[in-house]
């Protein structure tokens, strides 16, 4: 896939953007295998995924998305780029009382601020393939909101409104702009919450289970195959039926 261009995982340190490396390696993909300070991960992911995909590239790339510039330290340092996945981002369990203007600032340049800045830098890249492709990993909480997470609810909605706009900008180039929304993930940040909220949840659900990594990894892999590119400006929601 090399030949064929790269796809920028941003945020593959995490538990969903490793399990998206991993699947999108498995199906051919070279990757961009970008993180902020989780050097370890990522370097642990590289290792397995040249050990298991000799003919693939896999170039791990730092950058700190929560300041300002995050997006051109990181843009500078890519080529032959045909895919980005929005992956990174970072959590805000505070009610709106509490959330400080910099907690504020801080969601708005990792979530949107920085992958915008970031896709219009390397959008000459793309459009140099007849098809290409950016894919945020949304959430839940962007199509519905929830309390105590207001802030991150609001960003992640600006995600899915930035997709269905940039979809439309963006097609005349053969670029196809997607997101994901995912429900409950079981992931490390969820593991934090207590046995008894987890069952509150899941008995909402009406598939009665949580997600897991490989569910969103899936749906990413799919929208980059070619096989779906006659849509654009979608926003998939992967969550058991919890929210519809």
């Amino acid at each position: 896939m090399t030949n064929q261009g790269y796809c920028v995982v941003l945020g593959a340190s995490g538990g969903i953007g490793q399990e998206i490396c991993r699947t999108l390696a498995a199906n051919g993909w070279s990757l961009y295998i970008h993180y902020n300070c989780n050097e370890e991960h990522a370097l642990l992911l590289q290792t397995d995924l040249c050990e298991n995909y000799p003919e693939l590239d896999f170039i791990i790339c730092q950058s700190d998305f929560s300041k300002t510039g995050g997006a051109e330290s990181l843009a500078g340092k890519m080529k032959n780029v045909r895919a980005i996945v929005v992956a990174n981002g970072q959590s805000m369990n505070k009610l709106l009382t509490e959330t400080m203007p910099e907690d504020m600032d801080a969601l708005w340049k990792v979530h949107m601020q920085n992958p915008a800045r970031f896709i219009a830098l390397i959008s000459s890249q793309l459009r140099a393939f007849t098809s290409s492709y950016v894919v945020f990993i949304g959430s839940i909480w962007g199509n519905t909101g929830a309390a105590g997470e207001v802030m991150y609810s609001a960003v992640k909605g600006a995600q899915h409104t930035f997709v269905k706009a940039y979809a439309k900008e963006a097609a005349y180039s053969g670029m196809r702009v997607n997101a994901i929304s995912p429900g409950w993930i079981e992931t490390t940040m969820n593991a934090e919450i207590s046995s008894e909220d987890r069952q509150l949840v899941i008995n909402e659900i009406p598939l009665m289970t949580t997600g897991v990594p490989k569910d969103v990894a899936e749906m990413v892999c799919f929208l980059l195959s070619g096989n779906m590119d006659y849509m654009t400006g979608e926003i998939l929601k992967i969550n058991g039926g919890w929210y519809i």
